[in-house]
Order: structure tokens, then sequence, then C-alpha cells
């Protein structure tokens, strides 16, 4: 019995995903050093450096949720309990990704909770002025600037929408977001020495760089398999996105851990390609080129209602 529950304890020591969690003490290290250290060397270093933190352990908690670095989901959320990006609650972000997961959704405007297309009938009925900002918001200019604030302002008029009907789960989402931000602010006022504009001038900015990957992840397709997009990026950003660019690959392989999503995608290229029907893009900077100040889509669905 003694050497089958050694055996047992050992598999479980194997089977927890080391580069993961080397890269998120990296992180909190890289946080917490940007946060008091580095501010008397160089505030704006400091303020980069939290901003890249703050956007790398969101792309962790992405990873916490799918599973990983370990087999039991309540460490991998409490290895990203401190709420670096504020804005959040990570059951609520658990709850609503892995509802996104389902494929057949894929940008319905009211079924994928991750959609950024409207329904024609509610574009139309929108006043002129909201129509500018969020037209605004479809080229990538637009979404680094007012899309944090947009998303977040939707996100909570929908969550306040819940909760008010009477979802407790949604109410949990938010009352466990408390103490994991509470944390956080804890360390700002007694601990860091970064001013608080600073330190909320970074967290936008991390909020600016995740848009960045969600800007053009899903299209408007008739057919699900072609909604979800690859970007063969091997740059900064595929690293603080966790290789998420891949994207395709990552719904196809939902469990599969991040530092293994680009040998999966670099040695089947075609068959990825021919699963979502070309939707390629070579690198961010091709990205930045055709969208930075042009719409890559409407924000009325093109192809709603569904037949």
């Amino acid at each position: 019995m003694g050497t089958k529950r050694v055996g047992l304890g050992w598999q479980r020591w194997r089977a927890v995903e080391w580069p993961t969690l080397g890269l998120l003490t990296l992180c909190y290290a890289t946080w917490m050093l940007g946060t008091t250290w580095a501010v008397a060397w160089s505030l704006p270093l400091a303020m980069i450096a939290v901003t890249l933190a703050t956007a790398l352990h969101a792309s962790l908690s992405h990873e916490a949720l799918h599973g990983h670095p370990t087999q039991n989901p309540v460490l991998n959320a409490a290895l990203v309990f401190p709420a670096l990006s504020v804005t959040v609650p990570y059951l609520r972000f658990r709850d609503t990704h892995l509802a996104h997961h389902v494929d057949a959704i894929l940008t319905d405007p009211y079924d994928d909770p991750e959609s950024n297309y409207l329904d024609p009938k509610h574009w139309a009925a929108l006043p002129r002025s909201q129509r500018r900002v969020l037209g605004f918001n479809n080229c990538l200019a637009g979404r680094l600037l007012v899309g944090p604030v947009l998303g977040q302002l939707a996100f909570m008029r929908d969550d306040l929408a819940r909760i008010r009907g009477g979802d407790h789960r949604v109410l949990a989402g938010w009352l466990w977001h408390i103490p994991a931000l509470a944390l956080v602010l804890w360390w700002m006022g007694a601990v860091a020495q970064m001013p608080l504009w600073a330190w909320g001038l970074s967290v936008y900015a991390a909020l600016s760089i995740l848009k960045i990957r969600t800007f053009l992840e899903h299209q408007a397709h008739e057919r699900a398999r072609g909604r979800t997009v690859v970007i063969e990026d091997r740059g900064p950003l595929a690293l603080i996105f966790l290789n998420n660019n891949l994207h395709v690959v990552h719904h196809m392989h939902p469990k599969v851990p991040w530092y293994r999503l680009p040998a999966l995608y670099f040695g089947n290229r075609d068959r990825y390609l021919s699963r979502n029907d070309g939707y390629l893009y070579r690198s961010y900077a091709q990205v930045f080129a055709r969208h930075f100040w042009r719409a890559k889509d409407p924000v009325a669905h093109p192809l709603w209602p569904k037949p």
C-alpha cells in the first residue's frame, strides 16, 4: 500500500506542468519588483514591467481554467487568485470562456459570451453616437483605446442583469473577486512604491494588449470551422498570449498546454489551415498594417439572422 501511494504521488508530481508553473513564478516576481524596487530606478520601466506581467497573468489565468498547470482545478484557481488585471472575476472568466468554447455558437450575438457582433436589429436601433463609438472600436486603434472600457461596461451590465434575475452563480463569482482584488489593493497600499495613477495606467495598458489577441480571433463565417484564426507570430506578443494566437489549434485541443501548441501547428500546418478555411495572418505586424485604422468587419453580424 505504501509503495502504491508513493507511486501515485510521483505520478502527480510528474503531471505538474513545470514550464507553466515557472512562468507564473516569473510573472509574480516581475509584478512585485515592478511595483516596488523598479520604481526608484525608473518609473516608466517599472510601468512596462507591471503592464507585461499583468497581461501575462491574464493569459496564465486562461491556462488555469483549461486545467493547467496541475490536475487540480482548485489549486489552479488558487495559483492565479490575485486579481492583477482588476476587472474580471476569475470564476466569471472561467464560466464565460468555457461557454465560448462551444464552436457551434462562435460569434453568435446572443449565445457566444465573447462575441463582439451585434444583432443587426439591435445595431440599427442604437443612437448614432453609440454606433460611431462601436464602429471605432472595430478597428485596432479603437480596440486599444476604448476597447477595455466598452468591454467592461458590457460585461458588468450583463452580469448585473443576471444577478438581479437571481443567478447565484454569477453573484458568487463577483463575491469571490472581492478578496482577490483586496489582496492586490493591500499590496498597492501597504507595500508598493508605484503611484496609484501609474498602476492604473499599467493595468489599462495590459487590458489593451489583451485586446490585440481577441481583436480578430473569430470572424463571421457560415461554417463554425471557418470562424477561428491562426496568426503565425512567434514574437513577444505570442509569448504574452501563450501561443493563443494559434487559436484554431487551441480550440481543437483546449487541454493541450501553451508550450506544445506551436509544435502541433507547425507539425501539421496544412491540416489546421484546412480546418479553418485558411483564416490566416502571418504576424501581428500584418494585423496592425491591415486593421489599425480600418475595421476588420462590421459591428452588425453580417450573417445574422441565421437561415
